[in-house]
């Protein structure tokens, strides 16, 4: 070890002193000065881990923006930092960025910062935290470096654990403290892409009928105060559902259709203005006809009358706070970012027809079906799990990264210019969208087919039809859960109808309801289940309730009469269950046929491929088919057993295992053998680490959202057929993840 080195423990050893006569704050300064200093690197950081929030805080930092420390948290396993501490082991990188575990923070002001080397800082069986230095280009540590380090660490355990506890105290989370007019920094998870600078706004939560009764308490309304509330209710529903209906076509006839007929119904508005006439008092009749619909609907055995309830309270609210003149002022959330606990569909689309930023979410999962939705919407969306965020005053200003899942509040001039500096290289990159014109064809000349997922008609929108092959695959549950009760078949077919003749003639692949898990429906009680993953849901739920299946398989054949109509069933666990599936759509051609209703005879009938009991029947499966559509999310998770939203269990979900590569070989030859098209719909067909296995294996249809569509065909582009084949067939042979993980790393397949 160099003199230099020695030196450095020297002094370290000697913090022990420094420690009883300073502060924490300048203890770790001191320390990483020292460190940086004896160490010759531009950048030395301490962090300090947390077990309550599974996070490491940065403490104290040579080098990088002072601004961010005590803001900036790391997750364990994120980044090297996180990487380090989880596999409680030194890294040392040359380039650092090369490493797969490595992560960007922008708002650290890091510049050109290479070489890292990182220590975690344990005390027997307890994690402390870590220690990084970093050195700029060409500038490597060694192994003299790392022995200094790892003593460095060494010593520092008992005095960092000091202070931890001081700054930690038992039950108390390392929660980053919010003062108004100062910077702070969270790190969340995308729920959808974008990035907007705007105000913060808190939505409040809504007060129930019986909260705002009490407020009016007194009031000596009239009848014409009645009226007045009545008719601005209205007014306000319709304009609500005026302004989604320019948004979006498909959603505007499910919205609001039921609390606009009960404003009219007699029995309802009605039965309150009767009340009022005989001498009730004007919030005492809202509240006694609410109160009596609510339990007549409330107790019906009937889930299609009990899912009214929630309309019924709505309303209610709505109109004794049109009584108190407190209904909400159309616009105000415009240009705002939103800050809310939960959120429900229909308030994402009533929040989007106000012309948000963006929203943060308190709670929720990346994937959940508002996070899907807000992507059709474009609306920016991070989940931070900090309730701190709801004490944020309204109109602070604030800065959401969805692309990473940053928010900055009062965010500082070098944080607005790396954002500047991000959005300008975004402006260069948006030019390749030019690469989504034109076919998709491999360097040796193979076609390859790339096609189109989408949630909502607006969708299209973000792609010229003449750059896709078709839509490779319609969620049809989204007009379902951004609605309060269930489309009819009507509403169904109006729909299915705009989409389909929006299409040119180009195939459209519906998927059927898959609803369950992750994506409830408000107006629905679904049982009360342990794992709901695993229960009632998707083509299940749809042979549990027949005449709803109907209904929407009616709705896709009308609506498909003279179109490349594809009709594909969720969730598929057995050749029993695709079969009765499939009978369902026979008897509804038949039934049509037989009325006399126009209607699409011939529809290929598919299935997704993403439960793993299929794979030992899936030749058996392929000769009653007409097409696969390979689910990659639901089959990794399901053969894995790995929840992909649980992020204690996040890391082991690994769409290269070996199981799930040679199940996608699998699953393309029964395909090729029994003659029928087969494509991936899923996460990997939009990653281009894997399109070079998948067109190796014989898969030559991919279906991906919209803002993928230009690295898709890119990507295909540059694959040259016969080399990817090879490839496929190496990776096959591999056993290990990190042999595999080593071969897709290699240089591009061309």
């Amino acid at each position: 070890m160099n003199t230099d080195h020695a030196k450095m423990l020297y002094g370290i050893s000697e913090l022990n002193s420094l420690f009883e006569e300073n502060s924490i704050e300048q203890f770790l300064q001191k320390t990483v000065n020292m460190v940086a200093q004896h160490m010759n690197a531009e950048v030395c950081s301490i962090y300090i881990y947390n077990e309550h929030d599974k996070k490491l805080t940065l403490k104290a930092t040579q080098g990088l923006n002072p601004d961010i420390v005590n803001h900036l948290s790391i997750g364990l396993g994120e980044g090297l930092a996180g990487t380090a501490l989880l596999e409680r082991r030194i890294i040392c990188e040359k380039a650092g960025k090369d490493n797969s575990n490595f992560k960007y923070y922008p708002e650290s002001g890091e510049i050109d910062s290479d070489s890292f080397l990182i220590s975690p800082i344990i005390r027997g069986i307890y994690s402390i935290g870590v220690l990084v230095v970093q050195r700029g280009k060409g500038h490597f540590f060694d192994e003299n470096d790392i022995m200094a380090i790892e003593a460095t660490a060494s010593q520092l355990e008992t005095l960092l654990e000091h202070v931890k506890h001081i700054t930690q105290p038992a039950g108390r989370s390392d929660k980053p403290y919010f003062e108004p007019d100062k910077f702070h920094f969270f790190k969340g998870k995308t729920g959808s892409q974008g990035c907007f600078r705007a105000p913060l706004m808190i939505k409040p939560v809504d007060k129930n009928p019986n909260i705002i009764a009490k407020e009016l308490n007194g009031c000596g309304f009239t009848i014409a105060d009645f009226e007045e509330a009545i008719e601005k209710t209205y007014t306000h529903l319709e304009l609500i559902q005026k302004k989604i209906e320019e948004k979006l076509a498909d959603a505007a006839s499910l919205i609001f259709a039921s609390h606009l007929l009960m404003l009219k119904d007699n029995g309802f508005t009605g039965a309150m203005r009767e009340l009022i006439l005989a001498g009730r008092g004007v919030t005492d009749a809202v509240m006694d006809i609410f109160l009596k619909y609510k339990k007549i609907f409330s107790e019906s055995p009937n889930a299609l009358i009990k899912e009214k309830t929630q309309d019924i309270e709505d309303l209610a609210s709505e109109i004794l706070n049109n009584l108190l003149n407190k209904s909400r002022d159309e616009g105000i959330y415009k240009d705002h970012i939103i800050v809310a606990r939960e959120l429900f569909p229909s308030e994402l689309l009533m929040l989007s027809a106000d012309g948000i930023a963006g929203i943060v979410l308190v709670s929720g999962g990346v994937t959940s079906h508002v996070g899907i939705l807000a992507r059709s919407l474009m609306i920016p969306i991070v989940i931070i799990n900090n309730p701190l965020l709801l004490a944020i005053p309204n109109g602070t200003d604030a800065l959401i990264d969805a692309d990473v899942g940053n928010l900055y509040i009062n965010p500082t001039p070098e944080v607005l210019h790396n954002f500047d500096m991000q959005r300008a290289a975004k402006d260069v990159i948006s030019t390749a969208k030019s690469e989504a014109a034109g076919k998709s064809v491999t360097l040796d000349g193979a076609a390859a087919s790339v096609l189109l997922n989408i949630n909502l008609i607006s969708d299209l929108k973000q792609i010229e039809i003449e750059n896709i092959d078709g839509i490779g695959l319609y969620r049809t549950e989204f007009p379902f859960m951004i609605r309060d009760s269930f489309p009819s078949e009507e509403e169904q077919y109006f729909i299915y109808r705009k989409l389909i003749s929006g299409m040119a003639g180009k195939p459209v692949t519906f998927r059927t309801l898959d609803i369950g898990g992750d994506k409830a429906l408000a107006y629905y009680d679904f049982p009360n289940e342990k794992n709901p993953f695993l229960g009632m849901r998707s083509i299940r739920f749809s042979l549990e309730h027949i005449g709803i299946f109907k209904q929407q398989i009616r709705a896709i054949l009308r609506a498909g009469q003279g179109a490349d109509l594809k009709i594909m069933f969720p969730m598929i666990s057995s050749l029993d269950e695709f079969l009765s599936a499939k009978d369902i759509v026979k008897q509804c051609i038949y039934e049509l046929y037989k009325s006399g209703t126009g209607h699409n005879s011939s529809p290929g009938i598919g299935m997704m491929v993403e439960i793993p009991s299929l794979l030992p029947v899936i030749d058996d499966l392929a000769k009653e088919t007409d097409f696969f559509s390979i689910g990659t999310n639901d089959l990794i998770q399901y053969t894995l057993a790995v929840d992909r939203t649980n992020e204690k269990v996040s890391s082991l979900y690994i769409p290269h295992h070996p199981a799930i590569l040679r199940a996608l070989k699998q699953i393309a030859d029964a395909a090729i053998k029994a003659g029928i098209d087969v494509s991936v719909c899923g996460d990997m067909a939009n990653k281009e680490l894997y399109i070079p296995f998948i067109i190796g294996i014989g898969i030559t249809s991919l279906s991906v959202d919209a803002m993928y569509i230009p690295r898709v065909k890119r990507a295909i582009r540059a694959i040259d057929l016969s080399k990817a084949k090879l490839f496929a067939e190496r990776l096959l042979t591999l056993t290990r993840i990190d042999e595999i993980e080593a071969a897709l790393r290699e240089p591009e397949v061309k």
